[in-house]
């Protein structure tokens, strides 16, 4: 709410917290069919990770074909946090959520062993909250099955935000940093080409450079 707070005042203003996703979006739905110009908002971006999807479920649910729906793109976090970091994204990658609350763990298990093993770029989000403390560690443990120790991986919380912290790590050096990732942390961890430079970290895409010199 306080990041949006000048934008929002002298409007109606429906609430929820977390898991509450559900009620917050049919609300929203409720107030658009009685006619209401109704923003949903999300941090990020709303189709990644976002309220955009539930929206589009529930109106597909109802049968409601005549609502207007209207995808506003933002900045999503990984993106954001890739900027901070230098250039880690620059060639395929996957971004992969460790929170269990939606997603089966043994999926999540799939997908991270599917992306380690096909060499790409892993994005990990929600990596570890106050109750969910063992899903980094195992993540970890299944990317390292098929990633050197000393593949660069960056730590970024609370990106372009207050208090943004960024940290440049390698993969067996993380588990040292867990006390520093929380829900509010994304973590980067780079492929078999990775490399740092001029204190960044950098993904090749694989232009042939003359000369080039790689640090």
């Amino acid at each position: 709410m306080g990041l949006v707070k000048p934008l929002i005042e002298g409007k109606e203003v429906f609430a929820t917290g977390m898991t509450q996703e559900v009620e917050r979006c049919a609300k929203a739905v409720e107030f658009a069919k009685a006619g209401k110009v109704v923003a949903v908002v999300s941090s990020g971006d709303a189709g990644i990770y976002g309220m955009a999807g539930l929206v589009f479920e529930l109106l597909a649910a109802s049968g409601d074909d005549d609502t207007k729906v209207e995808v506003v793109p933002g900045v999503p976090a990984f993106v954001a946090a890739a900027s901070i970091l230098g250039a880690p994204l620059m060639h395929d990658f996957a971004s992969i959520s460790l929170s269990d609350l939606l997603t089966d763990w043994p999926v999540i298990e799939e997908r991270l062993e599917a992306a380690s093993k096909a060499d790409f770029v892993i994005i990990l989000y929600n990596p570890k909250s106050s109750k969910r403390v063992e899903g980094l560690a195992k993540a970890l443990s299944i990317i390292g099955r098929h990633r050197k120790g000393s593949t660069p991986v960056g730590i970024v919380r609370n990106a372009t935000r207050e208090d943004e912290e960024a940290i440049l790590t390698t993969l067996d050096n993380v588990p040292s940093l867990s006390d520093r990732i929380d829900m509010l942390t994304i973590v980067v961890v780079g492929n078999s080409s990775t490399f740092l430079a001029l204190g960044r970290m950098v993904t090749p895409r694989g232009y042939h450079l003359e000369g080039g010199v790689r640090v």
